[in-house]
């Protein structure tokens, strides 16, 4: 990367000088921007830049401006994007390009290790086609934090253990913190513990020698020695057996390891990544799982949130699995707005597993369709799920239909008339459904900032934050 050049487009003097000084000790040539119009005299494809920093006051004020000079360019430059929270709306819309994260404050080490992920996007590697390929969605408070931890954590070599409940993605935080770190450009290999029999474990992991056991015909490789450079991840660390674990530490803490059948010792340069959805504190005081062993995996925990504690990431989760849906597919779906309402009133026990399944699912169902709440199982639409489809109420439009309007947030009903059948309804659960789903939306419009909710709701600050304690809501 030696005399490489990269841009700066920065409006703090004081924050772009320290980006200046920090790239001339990394040997590379900064180039300062003051204006989106001064890109247009840069080279559209030289050899020679690696790429583009862009403060987050640019991002905002001309990030569109930015991305359509980005793809104008015959080979866009890797842009990194400065910024203490999550990624801007921008970035998030336009993952075609390739985007990669530089957290304030900026630190040297940090961008060291951006910079490498730069250069190993300038230079097409097919494991690094852009920093948000497997970057978990939602810009909930908890996965802020979440994201938070994930960028503290990429740039070292640190061990990770990630916690949560089944579904909630802790395989895709694993391959975003590989594709953070400085070993993107090496293979990121997942071993499900709980998936292989304990008797198998040891020859996946660490290989074994022709003749070691019977069935071993030929010498095979282990998951140790394919992930060498890279990143190891051992999902369901919790159902490893006691032997296991006595081998895995040992690994862990000698860096080397034989395989099956072989006294040769294989030094190893792995990083581990694990999870679980166990609890481990359990399991080692029901003498199931080795203490020392969670202490080596622990150095630094991530937990993963369930779906149902951030229910104002719906709307951004259903746009992206049903995009990924339409690219891998070819079969393209909407939600109306009933439909939204139903699914945010759900409690998602398989969490975003569940979602995903969901809808993929009903794109096999309704392609190139609007979903519509009648559309959805009858389990999404019962009483507990959706107020506005059962428990006794019947949704009336004062027009003719027409197409629904696909949104993204949950919305009320308070605009239509509502005609009571024989039953009746519980008016006190309605209404509270009606205004957790209002709340809920006008926290997704203010990025979760609960004095603008308010304002888009008309009510004091204090009040929703009344009503987030009396419902249980997080901003």
């Amino acid at each position: 990367m030696v005399d490489a050049k990269v841009i700066v487009i920065e409006p703090s003097d004081s924050q772009a000088r320290t980006l200046e000084d920090l790239l001339r000790f990394l040997d590379l040539e900064p180039v300062r921007v003051h204006h989106l119009a001064e890109l247009n005299r840069a080279p559209q494809s030289a050899q020679d830049w690696l790429a583009m920093i862009v403060g987050a006051e640019t991002l905002a004020a001309h990030g569109v401006e930015l991305v359509a000079h980005l793809r104008s360019m015959s080979r866009p430059l890797p842009v990194i994007y400065l910024s203490g929270e999550g990624p801007p709306k921008i970035v998030e819309s336009s993952g075609d390009l390739a985007w990669l994260h530089l957290e304030l404050p900026v630190k040297q080490r940090r961008l060291s290790a951006v910079l490498d992920q730069a250069q190993n996007v300038r230079n097409g590697h097919p494991t690094q086609p852009g920093a948000h390929r497997f970057r978990p969605s939602g810009n909930s408070r908890a996965m802020r934090d979440v994201h938070r931890l994930i960028e503290q954590v990429a740039p070292y070599d640190t061990s990770v253990l990630i916690l949560g409940e089944s579904g909630t993605g802790k395989e895709m935080v694993a391959r975003h913190i590989h594709e953070l770190s400085g070993r993107a450009a090496h293979p990121f290999v997942p071993v499900n513990c709980g998936a292989i029999p304990a008797d198998l474990l040891e020859s996946e992991l660490f290989g074994h020698e022709k003749g070691a056991f019977t069935g071993a015909l030929s010498t095979r490789l282990g998951r140790f020695e394919f992930a060498e450079g890279g990143t190891l991840f051992l999902d369901e660390i919790g159902d490893m057996s006691l032997q296991m674990q006595v081998k895995l530490l040992r690994v862990l803490q000698e860096r080397s390891f034989e395989r099956v059948g072989s006294n040769r010792t294989i030094h190893c340069n792995v990083r581990i990544i694990a999870a679980t959805h166990r609890d481990l504190d359990s399991a080692i005081s029901a003498g199931r799982f080795r203490e020392d062993l969670f202490y080596r995996l622990n150095v630094f925990p991530v937990q993963m949130p369930p779906l149902r504690d951030r229910l104002e990431d719906l709307p951004v989760l259903i746009e992206h699995l049903a995009h990924r849906q339409g690219q891998s597919a070819g079969r393209h779906i909407r939600l109306d707005k009933q439909a939204m309402n139903c699914l945010a009133r759900n409690r998602w026990p398989g969490n975003v597993r569940e979602l995903a399944n969901l809808l993929e699912r009903l794109a096999i169902l309704f392609p190139e369709q609007i979903v519509t709440a009648a559309d959805l199982p009858e389990r999404y639409r019962s009483a507990g799920a959706c107020g506005c489809c059962a428990s006794g109420v019947h949704i009336v439009k004062p027009l003719p239909a027409a197409d629904p309007e696909p949104v993204a947030a949950p919305v009320s009903m308070v605009d239509e008339r509502i005609v009571l059948k024989g039953e009746g309804i519980d008016l006190k659960d309605h209404l509270s459904a009606i205004e957790i789903g209002l709340i809920r939306q006008a926290l997704v419009e203010a990025d979760g900032t609960v004095a603008e909710a308010a304002r888009l709701l008309k009510i004091r600050r204090t009040t929703l934050v009344e009503k987030l304690r009396k419902y249980r809501l997080s901003a």
